[in-house]
């Protein structure tokens, strides 16, 4: 099964209006590099399109990309659409010293962040708005991580079936 599903995330890609306060962002208070900017001019959609793409990396090779257009027509035309709600969002697995780090440097460089630190029980995440408005979460795993991804996987398709019959009741026992 494994030859048929993805290797891995290769990049993930959005709009920013402000590339610069993207890689402060990224580079400086998260601690991704940038490791590729290209700039392109292409036809897309029937016209010629000058763009910048920045890319943020990740420990496994993928990465964040973030886009803008030359044009302002154009940046509002492909601009993302990001839906305010803590449920969209992108999660990152770190371990704990990464997540401490990253959420000090949030927090000095912006007193007023809405970073914040939720004990899920079979994780601990923390969570953080960009500067393109997308939520983003840093996540450590649970320390008995394989015995609570046992659990799941064994019952996945049988909880899926409970909640779709009706009964809504909690099975994180984790928490």
């Amino acid at each position: 099964m494994s030859e048929s599903i993805p290797l891995r995330l290769h990049h993930n890609a959005w709009i920013t209006d402000d590339q610069e306060a993207n890689r402060h962002f990224y580079e400086d208070v998260l601690g991704l590099p940038l490791v590729a900017t290209w700039t392109e001019v292409n036809t897309l959609l029937g016209a010629e399109r000058a763009y910048s793409h920045a890319l943020y990396g990740l420990a496994d090779g993928s990465a964040l990309a973030f886009f803008q257009f030359a044009d302002p027509e154009a940046q509002k035309e492909f601009k993302t659409d990001i839906n305010v709600t803590p449920f969209r969002h992108i999660a990152f697995k770190v371990e704990h010293d990464a997540q401490e780090a990253m959420r000090n440097r949030i927090v000095e460089a912006d007193p007023d962040s809405d970073a914040r630190v939720i004990d899920h029980g079979f994780c601990v995440s923390l969570y953080v708005t960009d500067p393109n408005g997308l939520k983003l979460e840093f996540t450590v795993d649970h320390p008995d991580v394989e015995k609570v991804d046992d659990e799941r996987r064994a019952t996945a398709h049988a909880d899926l079936a409970r909640w779709l019959a009706g009964d809504h009741t909690s099975n994180n026992n984790w928490r």
